[in-house]
């Protein structure tokens, strides 16, 4: 209840609301855009400020190697459920499961504020495991598309070339670094900008979330019900995953907490880019319909205060 009570979480709510009701309220894709650069930015800079006074440690390359894991191998068995339960051929699936494999930004940035009030927060080098977790999955999907023979083998440079250049992966790593370049001092000049300001900016992007989400499922044709109870159940069994993962190998309970939200999150930004270049026949509805309009409203509501209950549980 406290979750849902968050003025972040009833901004969203109030987005949605709005869009179901067919409202004229709408927040342009230009300021959209900037606000989404801001947040990246802003979660970077603070990652990277932590790292700086925390310095490198066996937490930070565990749950860097945990992250890696989990991106590389989390598609597969979402690409196996997707065919046999949810039915879809072998390019959607694999379409799909990247996205299950990839993360979500300001699913992690809700979750952080989320478990930052829950007084559990969780290690600064966490954005650098977000940033880690992008775009592994992106190989994996099109490696379970080659190998099913529904896409053409691409050479491994262009590949790597366009997932290290993704918009969002370079300023979160770009801001990441300069944190760790600037540490404290450095970034006390610009902390208000970029911490004081951070908790409106999160509320009227979700605000803009909220609309855009309840818009997608509202218009998409592609889902079924069986597809909206696996964009559920995958995003339940991910982020489980990512949290006794965290668990086993000894983070905290805000940070296993996290590596579980970043696990059970789903991409709908540098995935969709990425297949809808390299695996044009996808269905933009289908995968965007799943990882935006329904799973992403469930992490939201639901699957936040869940991995962080679950972490609590783990680690008590």
């Amino acid at each position: 209840m406290e979750t849902l009570l968050s003025p972040v979480v009833l901004f969203f709510i109030l987005g949605a609301a709005a869009s179901l009701i067919r409202s004229d309220l709408a927040v342009p894709e230009t300021i959209g855009k900037a606000l989404s650069l801001y947040l990246m930015a802003a979660i970077g800079l603070k990652g990277g400020v932590e790292v700086a006074q925390a310095g490198f440690t066996a937490d930070l390359i565990l749950a860097a190697l945990a992250g890696l894991g989990l991106s590389f191998l989390l598609p597969v068995p979402a690409y196996l459920v997707l065919r046999k339960l949810g039915r879809l051929d072998a390019v959607n699936a694999a379409a799909v499961s990247a996205h299950y494999g990839s993360v979500s930004v300001v699913t992690f940035v809700t979750g952080l504020e989320v478990l930052s009030r829950q007084a559990m927060p969780a290690a600064g080098y966490m954005v650098a495991v977000l940033a880690i977790m992008e775009t592994p999955a992106i190989i994996t999907g099109l490696l379970l598309a080659q190998r099913a023979g529904a896409s053409k083998a691409r050479p491994a440079s262009e590949l790597l070339h366009e997932t290290l250049t993704n918009g969002s992966v370079v300023l979160l790593i770009g801001s990441f670094i300069i944190g760790l370049i600037a540490g404290k001092d450095g970034f006390a000049p610009i902390a208000p900008v970029f911490e004081g300001a951070f908790r409106g900016i999160l509320c009227l992007f979700l605000l803009d979330m909220g609309l855009v989400a309840a818009r997608r499922l509202r218009d998409t044709r592609s889902l079924t019900v069986p597809l909206i109870g696996l964009a559920i159940a995958i995003a339940l069994v991910n982020g489980t995953a990512g949290v006794l993962v965290g668990a086993a190998i000894g983070l905290d309970t805000g940070t296993a907490a996290a590596l579980g939200i970043l696990a059970g999150s789903a991409s709908y930004i540098a995935v969709p880019a990425a297949m809808r270049l390299a695996l044009p026949r996808a269905d933009p509805g289908l995968y965007l319909g799943m990882s935006l309009a329904v799973t992403f409203p469930f992490n939201i509501l639901v699957g936040i205060p869940l991995y962080g209950g679950l972490a609590r549980m783990v680690n008590s």
